[in-house]
C-alpha cells in the first residue's frame, strides 16, 4: 500500500462571509497524480490556496493531514519546508532578487547545502528539460519575463526543490501549445525524477497528454461531485460540466 501524502476530510472554507469548499474530502498517495477540474467559482483555486496556508481564506471546519501531520497547525513557511510547493495562476514579480539566489536559497532553507559550482551544475541540467538558457540564472526573478517565461520559471523550481507534493493551479492558462508542451515535459520530469505526488488544477487538458494521470475529481458547487480515472477528462472535454452543477 502507498503512504498517503495528503488526507483531506470534511473541509469547509470561506473567504469573508462567502462559503467556497463545502466539506470536500480527498487522499492524495505517494506518487500518485491527481487532476482537479470543474467549472469557473467551484473552489478549484481555493482548494490550492487554503492548502498553501493563504491567509484570507478560513476554514470553518474539517482536517488536513500531510506527510501524518496536522497541516493547518502549520505556518505557510513551515508548510513549504515539510515538502508542499505550489506554482500560481500569476507569478508575481521580485525585483532585485536573481532567479539563481532565490531558488539556491530556498534549497538551503529545505535542507539541501550546495555548493555554488554544484547548484549551477544541477541547474543546468534542469534547465535543459525546459529548454531555458543559463542567461535565466542572472535575470530578477519573474521581472521581465513573458508569461510563458513565468510558467517555465516555476516548473524550473519545481525540478530544483523537489517537493513531496505540487500543487500547479492553473500552470497551462494563457500558453502556447509550445509552451504548454515544455511545461508538460517539466512536470513529467517530476514525476520521474522525485515519485513526488501531484495535484494539477486546470480547465485545458493539454498539460494532462504525456502525464500520467491516476485520479480525476469534479469539483461543483464547493465539494467533489464525480470522480474517475484519465477517461473522466475525455469524457469532461466532449460533453463539458452542465451535468455536475447543481448534482
Amino acid at each position: 500500500m502507498s503512504k498517503e501524502t495528503l488526507t483531506i476530510e470534511k473541509l469547509c472554507v470561506r473567504i469573508g462571509e462567502k462559503e467556497i469548499l463545502k466539506g470536500l474530502d480527498l487522499k492524495v498517495c505517494e506518487g500518485e497524480t491527481h487532476v482537479i477540474m470543474g467549472p469557473n467559482g467551484a473552489g478549484k483555486s481555493t482548494l490550492g490556496n487554503t492548502l498553501m496556508g493563504k491567509s484570507e481564506y478560513e476554514v470553518t471546519s474539517g482536517k488536513i493531514t500531510f506527510m501524518g501531520e496536522d497541516l493547518l497547525a502549520m505556518s505557510t513557511d513551515e508548510r513549504a519546508r515539510k515538502g508542499l510547493f505550489m506554482s500560481f495562476q500569476n507569478p508575481v514579480e521580485v525585483p532585485g532578487v536573481r532567479l539563481s539566489e532565490f531558488v539556491r536559497n530556498t534549497c538551503e532553507a529545505m535542507g539541501e547545502k550546495m555548493s555554488l559550482w554544484n547548484f549551477k551544475k544541477a541547474a543546468g541540467e534542469q534547465m535543459k528539460v525546459l529548454g531555458m538558457d543559463k542567461t535565466y540564472l542572472d535575470r530578477e526573478l519573474n521581472v521581465g519575463f513573458s508569461g510563458g517565461e513565468k510558467k517555465k520559471a516555476e516548473i524550473f523550481q519545481l525540478l530544483m526543490l523537489k517537493p513531496k507534493l505540487a500543487i500547479l493551479d492553473e500552470t497551462d492558462s494563457g500558453l502556447d501549445v509550445d509552451a504548454v508542451r515544455t511545461v508538460s515535459e517539466g512536470v513529467k520530469a517530476y514525476q520521474e525524477q522525485t515519485g513526488g505526488s501531484l495535484i494539477i488544477i486546470t480547465h485545458s487538458t493539454r498539460i494532462l497528454e504525456s502525464l500520467k494521470v491516476d485520479r480525476v475529481h469534479v469539483i461543483a458547487d464547493g465539494t467533489i461531485v464525480c470522480e474517475g480515472d484519465s477517461s473522466l477528462v475525455d469524457e469532461i472535454n466532449e460533453n463539458g460540466f452542465e451535468k455536475y452543477i447543481g448534482k
